[in-house]
């Protein structure tokens, strides 16, 4: 790989983020702006700052891996991401809480909360559990990403770690929700199209569709044994219901993740961005279909690069990793994938982790500014400035965490 070329790749990247972010900042001049971008986002920029948060990279990296040992069965995460992170979150939560936050001129959820039952404990107890309980997560995503720094630009993790958080840093401070939501945009366009490629060039290398999942069936004797005993079937069938296999897969992977989309408070402010029902029911289908594909093909390729690792060196993918579910992904785009296209899913990658991240500092800033300092004060006019002293201690608080 060469560190130059990649080094000019990334570059260029933050300087695109680097201009979202002053777009955003040029067009961000009230309360309203900072905290829920004038309930006048585009339905397009909306549903893809929804899923570039949404998927992180270890839904890419992390569950595609797991679909590498699990197999196909995992699908069923893709079908519950889209009928309950996507249609029921946008349809019936999203259109209430849009509708609902207008009404009661609430900028974040635990406002919405708040003015909804007439409780401003609520408000500012929720803002605290938020500010006090995602730097944990922020921390291990920063991590993956500037992990990602210093293994393919050869830098310091430190540094890496520093520069990381002031980049992102600085376009969530300056611009808050607009920032996010336009970087968002940029970054699930990657994503995107990064996936795509990933999906046309593994089912071309493997022999189209018929004879990748044909192989891939075939290779069922070659499961573990450790597996088999628990109930494994192979990788494109469900392993045996009620095994411990079965219920690992099902509850812990399927039902775990596929439902906890509602709970998330810098998913849920999304819905109050935008001005009216109607750009809720576009961004289904965007939303939808940006979902499908990321989670469908890293789950799909996944499962087959067993098939590339056993032509290719006779092994399974979990044993091609080295036992280790999280290289799958990466050893597979490594060893199969033209250079040009290396560089393509580093910026998948951390195009993943900085959306996560941005959402999340935006909404831990939101939360002492808005939630807790304005409540508690009674105090208003202040809250742009307080939640971007916020976003900055939460940046610092998931750097000290993340070292």
């Amino acid at each position: 790989m060469n560190l130059v070329i990649l080094g000019i790749v990334v570059l260029v990247y933050f300087l695109m983020v680097g201009y979202a972010g002053y777009v955003a900042w040029r067009r961000t001049s009230t309360s309203e702006d900072y905290m829920v971008a004038g309930r006048r986002t585009h339905p397009y920029i909306m549903a893809l700052s929804y899923g570039a948060t949404f998927i992180s990279t270890a839904a890419i990296v992390g569950f595609g891996g797991m679909a590498g040992v699990y197999g196909m069965g995992i699908l069923w995460l893709v079908f519950l991401n889209i009928l309950v992170g996507i249609f029921i979150a946008f349809v019936f939560y999203g259109k209430r809480t849009r509708k609902m936050g207008e009404n009661l001129s609430a900028f974040t959820f635990p406002e919405f909360l708040s003015r909804r039952f007439n409780s401003r404990f609520i408000q500012y107890f929720g803002g605290a559990v938020i500010f006090l309980g995602m730097p944990l997560y922020a921390s291990v995503v920063l991590i993956g990403a500037a992990r990602f720094l210093e293994t393919s630009l050869n830098l310091n993790f430190t540094l890496a770690l520093i520069i990381m958080a002031i980049i992102v840093a600085l376009y969530v401070v300056m611009g808050g929700i607009r920032g996010v939501m336009y970087t968002d945009a940029l970054q699930g366009t990657i994503m995107f199209l990064g996936m795509i490629f990933l999906i046309f060039s593994t089912y071309y290398m493997l022999g189209g569709v018929t004879e990748a999942h044909g192989a891939l069936t075939s290779m069922a004797h070659f499961l573990p044994e450790s597996a088999r005993s628990v109930g494994a079937t192979g990788w494109t069938s469900m392993p045996t219901y009620g095994s411990p296999y079965w219920w690992t897969l099902f509850s812990t992977i399927i039902l775990g993740v596929g439902i906890g989309v509602l709970a998330q408070p810098q998913l849920a402010v999304r819905f109050m961005t935008v001005k009216s029902n109607r750009e809720l029911n576009r961004g289904v289908l965007i939303g939808a279909l940006f979902i499908f594909i990321m989670t469908w093909g890293a789950y799909v390729v996944g499962a087959l690069s067993n098939v590339y690792f056993f032509q290719e060196k006779g092994l399974i993918a979990i044993q091609a990793a080295g036992g280790n579910a999280d290289k799958i992904i990466p050893v597979f785009i490594n060893s199969a994938m033209p250079e040009w296209f290396t560089y393509l899913f580093m910026l998948t990658l951390l195009s993943a982790a900085m959306s996560t991240l941005s959402a999340q500092f935006h909404v831990q800033g939101t939360a002492i500014g808005r939630d807790v300092y304005e409540t508690l004060k009674r105090e208003s006019g202040r809250s742009v400035f307080i939640t971007r002293i916020g976003i900055i201690i939460a940046v610092i608080i998931a750097v000290i965490l993340a070292y």
